[in-house]
């Protein structure tokens, strides 16, 4: 599949390829070819590594199939590894997460996504084992991340954007240093691109001015790509103010800081959002001066709530209090 997609293409020498892999069925011959292609980033998805939440959410794996991966793609070459962990899941207990994160940190990824549970069964259908009964309350979810945070950076790991931490030997946190970091769909890149080509079923394509999303099927994904025709179902074309949102947003998500002094970011965004960013204020996540917004210390913790704050077309479409709920 790699090869057909650059056959009729040159690769950049600066490209950079990755996985995600799953620690259960990645064999080294899996990572061996994967590098002879040209990838070197590898990500692991280990969420949780307490049995009772594993089974809950039918996501079982060990510490050694984990270990093991890690260990071969770095005596392979790979130059990256990330897990992804997540606080919020059914059933999650805050010595599950401790101790998760205590064994995750003898393993050394160079890059750790510490992401929010989703509860959205009627989207993933794995999600009716369990119900809402079975989440941690909105207190414990709380304390999950604030120490699950805390010991990620005593571990020496560093805040990078929303939701990730690196090591400081990982480009990603240079990255961040030098004012390079970007975001897209999936999720912060060192490497800064308008254009995002999703490729296969649900996937999201991005060409800034325009999103589009592909089929959730398979078998309908299939049938449309045999007949030629391109699998999107569902977009949105973006006019003068979303543009003019987008890179506020991208800027306080990737720099924590935005300012509206150029003609084209003049726009009344701020206006209709000036109350909201007031009350950010006074709790001490931003400072808000005449032309610009800057991040707090305290408020890097909060920036999914600082954007939404900003984003007019989901205030248009949803309540306050559905929208808090989603930043959770």
């Amino acid at each position: 599949m790699i090869t057909g997609i650059t056959e009729y293409g040159s690769v950049h020498p600066e490209a950079e390829f990755s996985i995600e892999a799953h620690p259960n069925n990645t064999t080294t011959q899996h990572l061996e070819v994967l590098y002879r292609l040209g990838f070197r980033r590898l990500s692991l998805g280990i969420q949780d590594f307490d049995p009772t939440v594993q089974f809950v959410i039918n996501r079982i794996q060990s510490v050694k199939s984990v270990a093991d991966v890690t260990v071969e793609a770095r005596r392979i070459g790979y130059h990256s590894v990330n897990y992804d962990l997540i606080y919020g899941l059914p059933l999650q207990k805050l010595e599950g997460l401790i101790s998760t994160i205590d064994t995750v940190t003898t393993l050394g990824p160079d890059r750790i996504a510490f992401y929010s549970y989703a509860h959205m069964p009627w989207v993933r259908p794995g999600q009716r084992r369990y119900t809402e009964a079975h989440l941690p309350s909105p207190e414990l979810k709380a304390e999950l991340y604030q120490t699950g945070r805390d010991m990620l950076i005593n571990f020496g790991y560093a805040e990078v954007g929303m939701d990730h931490f690196t090591l400081a030997t990982d480009s990603l946190y240079h990255a961040q240093l030098s004012g390079r970091l970007h975001r897209n769909f999936m999720g912060y890149t060192e490497q800064s691109s308008r254009v995002l080509i999703g490729l296969g079923v649900s996937a999201i394509s991005d060409c800034w001015t325009a999103f589009a999303q592909n089929v959730k099927t398979v078998e309908e994904y299939l049938k449309i790509v045999n007949e030629g025709r391109i699998p999107v179902f569902k977009g949105h074309l973006l006019n003068n103010s979303d543009l003019v949102i987008r890179q506020h947003i991208l800027n306080i998500m990737c720099n924590g800081f935005t300012s509206w002094i150029q003609p084209q970011m003049q726009d009344k965004v701020f206006t209709d959002a000036k109350l909201r960013l007031l009350e950010l204020a006074d709790d001490g996540l931003i400072v808000l001066g005449q032309s610009e917004l800057r991040v707090t210390i305290i408020g890097k913790r909060f920036l999914r709530n600082i954007c939404m704050a900003i984003d007019a077309r989901l205030w248009d479409l949803k309540t306050e209090d559905q929208l808090f709920s989603m930043a959770d």
